[in-house]
């Protein structure tokens, strides 16, 4: 497996990525023949999986928000910072009406996993500091 930083997207070529901070990687792809189709992010032993649409429901949200958006990535057992990427990640306000992450236990981590896709796909700019990093839509 190369060292590129993107891949296909493919569960044979996945995304090779960084999370935000730079201090953990992970690869992450698309399997369109799950139902719903979804966005898998395998950290180490640890896979999580987001609702695929998230990639589009986040870049549109990051579109009418116009400005940069505190990511606030945080465990599904803790609260999201309110008005962070994580917490619109959940929130019922979202146009699935909560998680997008699939997996009980495994649901949080939104803000630290799904940006980082979006970069790669060239869909949003995400800045790379040890902590408070933003997000915003290209």
């Amino acid at each position: 497996m190369s060292k590129v930083n993107k891949g296909k997207g493919t569960k044979e070529q996945p995304w090779l990525l960084k999370t935000p901070s730079g201090t953990s990687e992970f690869e992450a792809y698309r399997d369109e023949t799950s139902v719903p189709a979804v966005l898998v992010v395998q950290v180490g032993k640890t896979q999580l999986k987001y609702d695929l649409r998230c990639l589009v429901d986040l870049h549109s949200m990051l579109k009418r928000h116009g400005d940069w958006i505190e990511l606030g990535s945080a465990d599904e057992q803790k609260p999201a910072k309110e008005g962070t990427v994580e917490a619109w990640g959940r929130s019922p306000k979202n146009p699935v009406g909560g998680w997008y992450g699939l997996k009980k236990g495994l649901r949080g981590r939104f803000a630290m996993y799904v940006p980082p896709v979006m970069e790669a796909l060239g869909t949003a700019e995400v800045e790379h500091n040890p902590k408070g990093n933003r997000m915003r839509a290209t």
